[in-house]
């Protein structure tokens, strides 16, 4: 754990501003870069509710993304994400303490990254999702949402398999995760889980996230498609990892 107040939270910000361009550019992973570094800064512990808050100040920023593609919004796709997610995702958060975390998190690695060659298989028979699709899966995606520090990688193959891709893919993520999120946040807060300086910690560290938000924009509008699938594939590579990592620890 980090001791000196400065160096941990300027390593907090710097990780934290290159996770938000990250997500920014790709649509997600912001949670999971920076949670290593929450841990080492704060203990694990810690990590975890403040995880809360920065995923939330993440999805916040996702108003950048919402605004800066407000046009290319998907608003049914949306509609029916936010559909099955939102109740799902508080049904989530009642459920934590009862469920083993660490089996959560293995599945969830090993879910991820059999998504990357299974989302090319999917592409490569070219299935797609409709609304009722896109409902279900914001149901368990919720559901997990409300589980675990982080399931951003999951929404990306649900609103791929819809047929969304770059602005129109990161705003209409955006918005979809932003309302699970703030579910998630609020049945934490009617349980008294969020502690007044674990709030603060959590606003500091995703202040970064947000800022590294807005420089994305001017990555994204040089990506080819291809070169932005391929992206996603990696933050699920890592992100399955990551979790893998975390519950073998």
């Amino acid at each position: 754990m980090a001791t000196d107040p400065f160096l941990t939270y300027a390593l907090v910000l710097v990780v934290g501003f290159v996770a938000g361009t990250v997500s920014g550019i790709v649509g997600t992973g912001a949670t999971i870069i920076l949670l290593p570094v929450l841990v080492f800064a704060f203990g694990p512990r810690a990590a975890i509710p403040i995880m809360a808050i920065v995923a939330l100040m993440s999805n916040l920023s996702n108003f950048a993304k919402i605004t800066s593609w407000w046009s290319e919004i998907d608003w049914r796709a949306c509609a029916a994400y936010a559909l099955g997610g939102i109740p799902a995702a508080a049904l989530g958060a009642r459920t934590l303490l009862v469920l083993p975390e660490r089996a959560v998190d293995v599945a969830l690695g090993l879910f991820f990254l059999a998504m990357v060659p299974g989302r090319r298989w999917l592409a490569a028979r070219k299935l797609t999702f409709g609304f009722w699709h896109l409902a279900v899966a914001g149901a368990v995606i919720g559901f997990l949402t409300g589980i675990v520090v982080s399931t951003g990688p999951l929404s990306v193959p649900a609103f791929a398999a819809y047929g969304l891709v770059k602005g129109a893919f990161i705003a209409t993520e955006a918005a979809g995760s932003l309302a699970l999120y703030i579910s998630k946040a609020v049945t934490f807060r009617e349980f008294g889980a969020l502690p007044f300086d674990i709030v603060i910690k959590g606003l500091i560290s995703g202040s970064s996230v947000m800022a590294g938000t807005y420089l994305a924009r001017l990555i994204v509008e040089r990506l080819s498609v291809a070169t932005f699938q391929r992206l996603l594939d990696g933050v699920m590579l890592i992100s399955g990892l990551v979790l893998l990592y975390a519950a073998a620890r």
